[in-house]
């Protein structure tokens, strides 16, 4: 496979200079380097700026609701235990309208990865307070500078049972497909939160910003020392992986799912006397 193989037709259409490039183009590498079959690959989104990848990446691509994107991949990965799954959103699908699917989803440890496109605003609905943003942070939706404090996507999936956790810098493409490609071995839930950019309603968390102060850790096993490290968010800010574990992943503990994909099942049930119960 090629980088090449997996462009369509049509061309993104994200601000130019959006971190969203960033992040398209190492999901690319990272497939091209896993060598996965485009037909055994499927990309699940939600709605906003990130959500609109599966448009330009050449594999099967499903755009759910907002918020909504984490269960419909757990859905797909549930009917076909085969496929690559992939689900991509926002930090406002992931962690505002999404974030009880998303702890759930850590909890369960379905195994599918999920990119967060964490640019600490709603880009798409031209520049509010998002979950990620920083305390004080000023936008439309907060003139007078945000009051609460952010959610920690890190420390909330290492909490919340995820056995891969992991944090990218949209800027850095190289090192990220390399954590997209860890995270999609791995066998379990993994997250990757990506510090992305919004160039044109985010003017604080610019790439400047986060050059200056990003650096790489090396994961570790070990939930508290992960978590504590987690916490480090201000002159510098810690990426790579964070956390990593191996534990039965939702799957292997269904027995019911063991052997051959449901999707490739005949389903021998006679519905009849089913369907004549509710005429």
């Amino acid at each position: 496979m090629k980088v090449e193989d997996l462009n369509t037709k049509t061309t993104p259409h994200w601000c130019p200079g959006c971190g969203d490039y960033g992040i398209l183009n190492a999901l690319k590498s990272a497939l091209v380097e896993l060598n996965i079959e485009r037909k055994n690959t499927v990309l699940v989104s939600g709605i906003g700026c990130a959500s609109k990848i599966p448009q330009w990446i050449n594999i099967f691509g499903f755009h759910t609701l907002h918020g909504r994107f984490l269960p419909v991949a757990t859905g797909v990965k549930l009917a076909n235990k085969d496929l690559t799954v992939i689900a991509a959103g926002g930090d406002g699908d992931s962690l505002g309208i999404g974030l009880g699917h998303f702890v759930h989803s850590c909890r369960r440890n379905i195994d599918i990865t999920t990119i967060i496109f964490d640019n600490a605003i709603y880009g798409l609905t031209t520049g509010q307070t998002s979950p990620t943003s920083q305390k004080g942070f000023v936008s439309k939706s907060t003139p007078f500078g945000s009051i609460e404090n952010p959610v920690n996507p890190v420390s909330l999936a290492i909490a919340s049972g995820a056995t891969f956790v992991a944090r990218g810098f949209a800027g850095d493409v190289k090192g990220l497909s390399s954590l997209i490609v860890e995270g999609i071995k791995h066998k379990g839930f993994s997250v990757i939160d990506v510090l992305q950019p919004c160039v044109t309603f985010n003017h604080v968390n610019t790439y400047d910003f986060y050059s200056k102060r990003v650096y790489k850790v090396d994961a570790t096993s070990d939930k508290i020392k992960a978590f504590e490290r987690s916490l480090e968010f201000g002159e510098r800010i810690p990426t790579g992986v964070f956390f990593k574990e191996d534990r039965e992943t939702l799957i292997d503990q269904m027995p019911q799912l063991k052997g051959e994909a449901l999707s490739r099942r005949v389903l021998d049930v006679d519905l009849k006397k089913v369907f004549e119960k509710f005429v």
